[in-house]
C-alpha cells in the first residue's frame, strides 16, 4: 500500500552543504499530521530524551482566540525536523534563483494510521504548533522552514540558538547542553561542563545527591523528592571552575582546554558525601526544612568547599574522613533547620537565595572554619 504522502510547492534554500532547509507551507490542520513535539524527559536508564519545554496553557489559549477570530495574519512560522525520508523535485526548467535557492515541490510522507510517529519534530514553535491543531480555522495556511536531519544533538542545537530571544527556563537549557556537541556560544559552553557534573552528581550510585537534584526532565511524581535545583549546585561547580582560587582550578589545561573532569567529579562527591554525613539531619529535606538543601546553603558551602578541599588529595582512601574534620570545625556554629545564627543574629528559615544573604552567609563560614583551625594547629 502506497503510504499517504502531502505534496507542497517549496523552495529548497542553498545554506548548509549537508542538511537541506525547505521553505514551504501547511494547513493548520496539517501540522500535527506531519509533526510531534519532543518533550524533554529521561527513559528508564537514564538518559535524556527530546528537549521540549512544557506547554504553556495560558500562551495556547491566547494564540487559540485570535486563530479562531476574523481575519487573521499569522506570519509566526514554525521550524520544523524533517526526516530523511522526504523527498524534493525541481521544478522542470529554470528553477533556481540567484544561486540562493531552488524551486519544486516537497514530498512527506504520513505514516499509515493516527497512532504512529509523526514523521517530524517541531524545533521551534510548539505552543503556535498546539494551538493550530485546535483551532476552527483548520484550513489556514502556516509559513514552515523544515530542514532535514534525524540527529537529535543537530534539533537540539538549533533549538537552543533560536530560543535565545525568548529565553528558555535556565533548567531547561542546563540539562540540554551537555547532549550538543556542536559550537556553543560562550556563554552557553561555560554551562555545559557544570551542567554535566551535576547530571553525573544526580545519577551515579556513589553520589550523595544521587536522585535528589530537580531537573527540566523531572516528572511530577518525582518532585517530591527531589530537593536540589539543579541551578544552586551548577553554580555552584561554576564558581570554582572559574576562580583561580578555586579547587578545581588546577584541573584545567589553559593550553589546550582540557579538563580533568573524573577528578573534579572525585572532588564533589568527597566532599558532599562529607557534607551529608556532618549534618545528616539536615540532609535531604525540602529547602523549606533545611537551609543545607536550599540555593542560599549549597551556593555557601560550594565556596567553603574550595577551602577545606585544596589540602585533601583527591585520590587519597581517607579523603572523605578528612574533610569530615575540617567540616566538624564549623558544624557546632551551624543553623540549617532551625534557631538563629550566631553573629550573623539571622533565623534559619529567613536566609533566602540571593548574593546578599550568599555572601553574608558564606563569609561566617570561612571565618568561622579559618577561627577554628587556628584554635586547634
Amino acid at each position: 500500500m502506497t503510504p499517504h504522502v502531502i505534496k507542497r510547492r517549496a523552495l529548497r534554500v542553498e545554506q548548509h552543504p549537508t542538511i537541506p532547509l525547505y521553505m514551504f507551507a501547511l494547513a493548520a490542520d496539517e501540522v500535527s499530521q506531519v509533526a510531534d513535539v519532543a518533550r524533554i524527559s529521561r527513559d528508564e536508564a537514564g538518559r535524556l530524551i527530546g528537549y521540549q519545554r512544557p506547554e504553556k496553557k495560558q500562551h495556547v489559549r491566547q494564540i487559540l482566540e485570535y486563530l479562531d477570530g476574523g481575519e487573521v495574519l499569522f506570519p509566526n512560522g514554525l521550524i520544523l525536523a524533517l526526516p530523511s525520508t522526504v523527498r524534493f523535485r525541481s521544478s522542470p526548467g529554470p528553477s533556481s534563483f540567484d544561486g540562493l535557492c531552488t524551486s519544486g515541490t516537497l514530498e512527506i510522507p504520513l505514516p499509515d494510521s493516527p497512532d504512529a510517529p509523526r514523521p517530524a519534530w517541531i524545533v521551534d514553535g510548539q505552543q503556535r504548533s498546539l494551538a493550530l491543531a485546535r483551532t476552527r480555522n483548520s484550513g489556514l495556511a502556516v509559513t514552515v522552514a523544515g530542514f532535514v536531519s534525524e540527529d537529535l544533538e543537530t534539533q537540539r542545537d538549533q533549538f537552543l540558538r533560536v530560543n535565545t530571544v525568548s529565553p528558555l527556563p535556565t533548567n531547561l537549557v542546563s540539562e540540554l547542553l551537555p547532549e550538543v556537541g556542536t559550537a556553543l556560544p560562550t556563554k552557553l559552553s561555560a554551562r555545559k561542563l557544570p551542567s554535566a557534573l551535576v547530571e553525573a552528581l544526580n545519577q551515579d550510585k556513589d553520589s550523595p545527591f544521587r536522585g535528589l537534584v530537580r531537573r527540566a526532565s523531572t516528572t511530577a511524581k518525582e518532585k517530591s523528592s527531589t530537593v536540589v535545583a539543579d541551578n544552586s549546585l551548577m553554580l555552584a561547580i561554576q564558581e570554582s571552575l572559574n576562580l583561580p582560587t578555586g579547587v578545581f582550578s588546577p584541573y584545567k589545561n589553559l593550553s589546550n582546554g582540557t579538563v580533568d573532569t573524573a577528578t573534579i567529579r572525585s572532588i564533589l562527591v568527597t566532599y558532599w558525601t562529607a557534607v551529608r554525613e556532618t549534618f545528616p539531619d539536615a540532609w535531604g529535606l525540602p529547602a523549606t526544612k533545611s537551609r543545607l538543601m536550599h540555593g542560599v546553603g549549597i551556593r555557601s558551602m560550594g565556596r567553603l568547599m574550595d577551602r577545606v578541599m585544596m589540602n585533601i588529595p583527591p585520590s587519597s582512601p581517607i579523603a572523605i574522613k578528612e574533610a569530615r574534620a575540617e567540616l566538624e570545625l564549623i558544624q557546632p556554629y551551624c543553623r540549617w533547620t532551625s534557631g538563629r545564627w550566631p553573629d550573623l543574629n539571622i533565623p534559619w528559615n529567613e536566609l533566602q537565595n540571593n548574593p546578599r544573604h550568599i555572601s553574608t552567609l558564606s563569609n561566617f563560614l570561612l571565618r568561622t572554619y579559618v577561627h577554628e583551625k587556628v584554635k586547634v594547629a
